[in-house]
């Protein structure tokens, strides 16, 4: 079985502005760490444009409205004061959404075992209404509903250990027990969601980390919360919002884990795909700040993700 590597280089024209950490580098150091000899088995896709009635699965036709309305011509336009669109911003959004479209059809069709999205701008901030936390589209949203909407998936999961809560996807998803979210993140830190009595109908599991906590916390944060409820919850697809900002050398974060504690997860994630998903694993970009620890932590990532479908 293969690993499939989904991407689109209008992910590199959202151009946020001199000094914004989710600047288009990134995409780079991940291309750049993914070009090593041990990637060649890689099966690469470029992403599908998304369309109005893709992102209608997670937000209101409105809110796409809005968004393709802010998207300027020229310039830079600020939705908040860290989400900044700028003329390529509105398309690169759309690409993303189609990359976890694509991923989720080739893992659902068996043409590939597992998948990682390389893609920008992130989507786990984004709510139902509302960008912010440099997101637009809440693309694994959109990913999980349309795994349900196209391919009939009766139970879907996403598994967040960005350093940062995902209160787009804990808002789309909170009073739907078809749909999981559990998440290891740093509080207090932005947004400030993501305590452990958010529960939303029993299908949101938050395990909160101290800055400071290094892969021994986040471990047993993993073994005695999110895993056991996880598998309470028998997925029939696994979705994982990859966020490497919580690596040790990441500017936006205080929590101090390094590449092995990557490896771990995945391989332990695939674990329970394996048991209850058929495999099926679908994993997208979120954060990841500092270029090398991004590059190097996606790197291990996904050669995990070519072990586990080995």
């Amino acid at each position: 079985m293969t690993t499939l590597l989904v991407t689109h280089p209008a992910c590199l024209d959202h151009q946020p502005g001199a000094g914004h950490p989710e600047r288009p580098q990134r995409l780079q150091a991940i291309k750049q760490a993914l070009s090593a000899d041990e990637f060649a088995k890689l099966v690469h896709a470029e992403a599908p444009q998304a369309t109005v009635e893709h992102t209608t699965l997670a937000h209101p036709e409105s809110y796409f409205e809005a968004l393709a309305k802010a998207a300027p011509e020229q310039g830079l336009v600020h939705l908040d004061g860290d989400t900044v669109m700028s003329p390529g911003s509105f398309k690169a959004a759309l690409y993303a959404v189609g990359a976890g479209l694509l991923a989720v059809d080739q893992v659902m069709s068996g043409a590939s075992h597992n998948a990682f999205c390389a893609i920008r701008p992130p989507g786990h901030h984004a709510e139902r209404n509302r960008p912010m936390g440099f997101c637009l589209f809440s693309n694994i949203a959109i990913a999980a509903c349309h795994a349900r909407a196209v391919h009939g998936v009766e139970r879907v999961a996403v598994i967040d250990f960005d350093v940062h809560h995902g209160n787009g996807t804990q808002d789309i998803f909170w009073s739907d027990s078809s749909l999981f979210y559990g998440s290891t993140h740093q509080m207090p830190l932005f947004p400030g969601t993501g305590a452990v009595s958010e529960t939303g109908v029993g299908n949101i599991c938050n395990a909160p980390l101290r800055a400071g906590d290094q892969g021994e916390q986040f471990k047993a944060a993993m073994r005695e919360r999110i895993f056991p409820a996880l598998m309470d919850f028998s997925p029939d697809l696994v979705l994982i919002s990859a966020g490497f900002d919580a690596h040790q050398a990441d500017p936006l974060g205080g929590l101090a884990l390094v590449e092995d504690d990557f490896e771990w997860i995945t391989l332990k994630l695939a674990e329970i795909a394996h048991k209850f998903a058929q495999g099926r694993m679908v994993s997208m970009l979120e954060g990841g700040y500092d270029l090398k620890a991004l590059g190097d932590s996606v790197a291990t990532h996904v050669s995990a993700l070519i072990q586990a479908g080995e």
